[in-house]
């Protein structure tokens, strides 16, 4: 097969039905269970910090919220270079090394957590290289942005993040039951822990060893499906300079700023949700559910895309903030306050399905705005300046996507260490919930002054 397609015309109703369509959705269907691996490796820790306690780790709840955001620190800053990486390297190239580079922080988290006296440096070290994982969004989403047309952009990339996101919900759901298994044996999981739970009074062992080395093979199954099964699309080479553009462009920042609220939230509460759970409801089996949230809000996100292409990604996106803000203050909070777990529980599962919905709405709004802005700036000067006009829309939009969610995964940092910092100072993560409220205050009003409101500069 050539990887390289010489060719590319999504826009094209002719080329895209007749061959078109089927590339483009066997690039997609390939690139998901790249970035749901990428994602589940990001937020191992999530799940492992939780259970450092019972094999023997002594660290204080700040150094555990610490371990969980760290992860978050490193893949949005390795984003912000993975952003510009596709149309240098080629989708296909960058796929596959992106996703065997995954191998590292799994290996090593796999070595490292069968010792109880491996020091906390070295943990915050493989915290850092599950990093790795989060910066693949960015390439993952530019990539497939390029595949698909204008009208299908919404559905593609809500597809992409959407599944892709599951493997935090994933992550939360396995690890528990791998450790609990000596599914690779004492040679290669070590010998395991022995704990003792004192409510039940039940001995137990489990293999912390094994939240690292399941992922092994499938990364190296995914590696091999992306460099043998994807294409490079050579009108789709830019080089570092020619994206740079993008940091001149005012809908770049405010989209960015859009993007903290709805992914920066859903990484940041995947990444929060079982710590929180065991600081504010320390009875409750943090494994039963701490994995429901990332899985309503990844599953909402294709809906959010879809819905966008129909009535617009900016109403969607204004609607979701308004939401978000509420169920804090109405449904969190309260349910913090009076220690009602199930109330907290379905305030925390509507506030991740809004999340996703976001995600989705604000990555339809990226290919639109930047299409809309460069078709204007050529308007009246012909059907060949239009394209052209097309064609740089669709680089700076793919830049505009993974920048966007380069800075997005700040979230993943800031809100764990809200929580930590928030329970640290006043004993409770209400100051935390608060300074979140208003910040999705900032995010409606830019929402409806630049996009949602009659006679919008830019109306998406």
């Amino acid at each position: 097969m050539n990887h390289v397609l010489q060719r590319w015309e999504p826009e094209n109703p002719d080329f895209w039905h007749k061959q078109g369509e089927q590339i483009a959705r066997r690039n997609l269907w390939i690139s998901i269970p790249c970035l749901m691996l990428a994602f589940a490796v990001w937020m191992l820790w999530s799940v492992v910090a939780a259970n450092l306690d019972k094999a023997g780790f002594h660290f204080s709840k700040d150094q555990l919220f610490f371990l969980t955001a760290l992860p978050a620190l490193s893949g949005a800053t390795l984003r912000i270079f993975y952003s510009f990486l596709v149309p240098v390297f080629g989708g296909r190239k960058w796929t596959a090394i992106s996703t065997a580079s995954l191998l590292i922080p799994a290996i090593g988290m796999g070595l490292a957590l069968q010792d109880p006296t491996t020091r906390y440096s070295t943990l915050l070290g493989l915290a850092l290289l599950c990093g790795l994982g989060g910066g693949n969004f960015s390439s993952s989403m530019a990539n497939i942005s390029f595949f698909f047309p204008k009208a299908r952009k919404g559905y593609a990339t809500g597809m992409n993040a959407g599944i892709g996101n599951l493997g935090v919900s994933v992550v939360q759901f396995v690890t528990p039951l791998v450790i609990a298994s000596a599914m690779f044996g004492s040679a290669v999981s070590g010998q395991g822990f022995l704990f003792h739970d004192p409510k039940s009074g039940l001995e137990s062992s489990f293999w912390l060893a094994n939240a690292g080395f399941i992922w092994v093979p499938f990364i190296i199954a995914a590696t091999v499906a992306a460099w043998f099964g994807m294409n490079d699309i050579a009108s789709a080479h830019a080089s570092l300079a020619d994206q740079a553009v993008i940091f001149k462009r005012k809908h770049n920042w405010l989209m960015c700023w859009l993007y903290v609220g709805t992914f920066g939230s859903f990484i940041g509460f995947s990444a929060a949700f079982a710590m929180l759970i065991k600081a504010e409801f320390p009875e409750i089996a943090v494994a039963q559910y701490a994995f429901l949230g990332p899985l309503a809000g990844a599953l909402a996100r294709p809906l959010g895309g879809m819905i966008s292409d129909r009535v617009g990604g900016a109403r969607v996106t204004f609607w979701v903030f308004l939401a978000m803000g509420l169920i804090i203050l109405l449904g969190i909070l309260p349910a913090l306050h009076t220690h009602q777990f199930m109330l907290f529980l379905a305030s925390f599962i509507g506030m991740f399905i809004l999340t996703g919905l976001g995600n989705g709405s604000t990555f339809c709004m990226i290919p639109v705005i930047f299409q809309t802005e460069r078709e204007r700036a050529v308007q009246g000067q012909g059907e060949a300046a239009q394209q052209q006009a097309r064609l740089d829309a669709g680089k700076e939009s793919a830049a505009v996507l993974g920048f966007s969610g380069a800075i997005g995964a700040y979230g993943g940092f800031f809100i764990p260490q809200s929580f930590g910092t928030s329970i640290k100072m006043t004993g409770a993560p209400d100051m935390a919930m608060y300074v979140f409220i208003a910040f999705y205050a900032s995010c409606m009003a830019i929402t409806w002054w630049y996009y949602a409101r009659r006679n919008a500069p830019m109306p998406c």
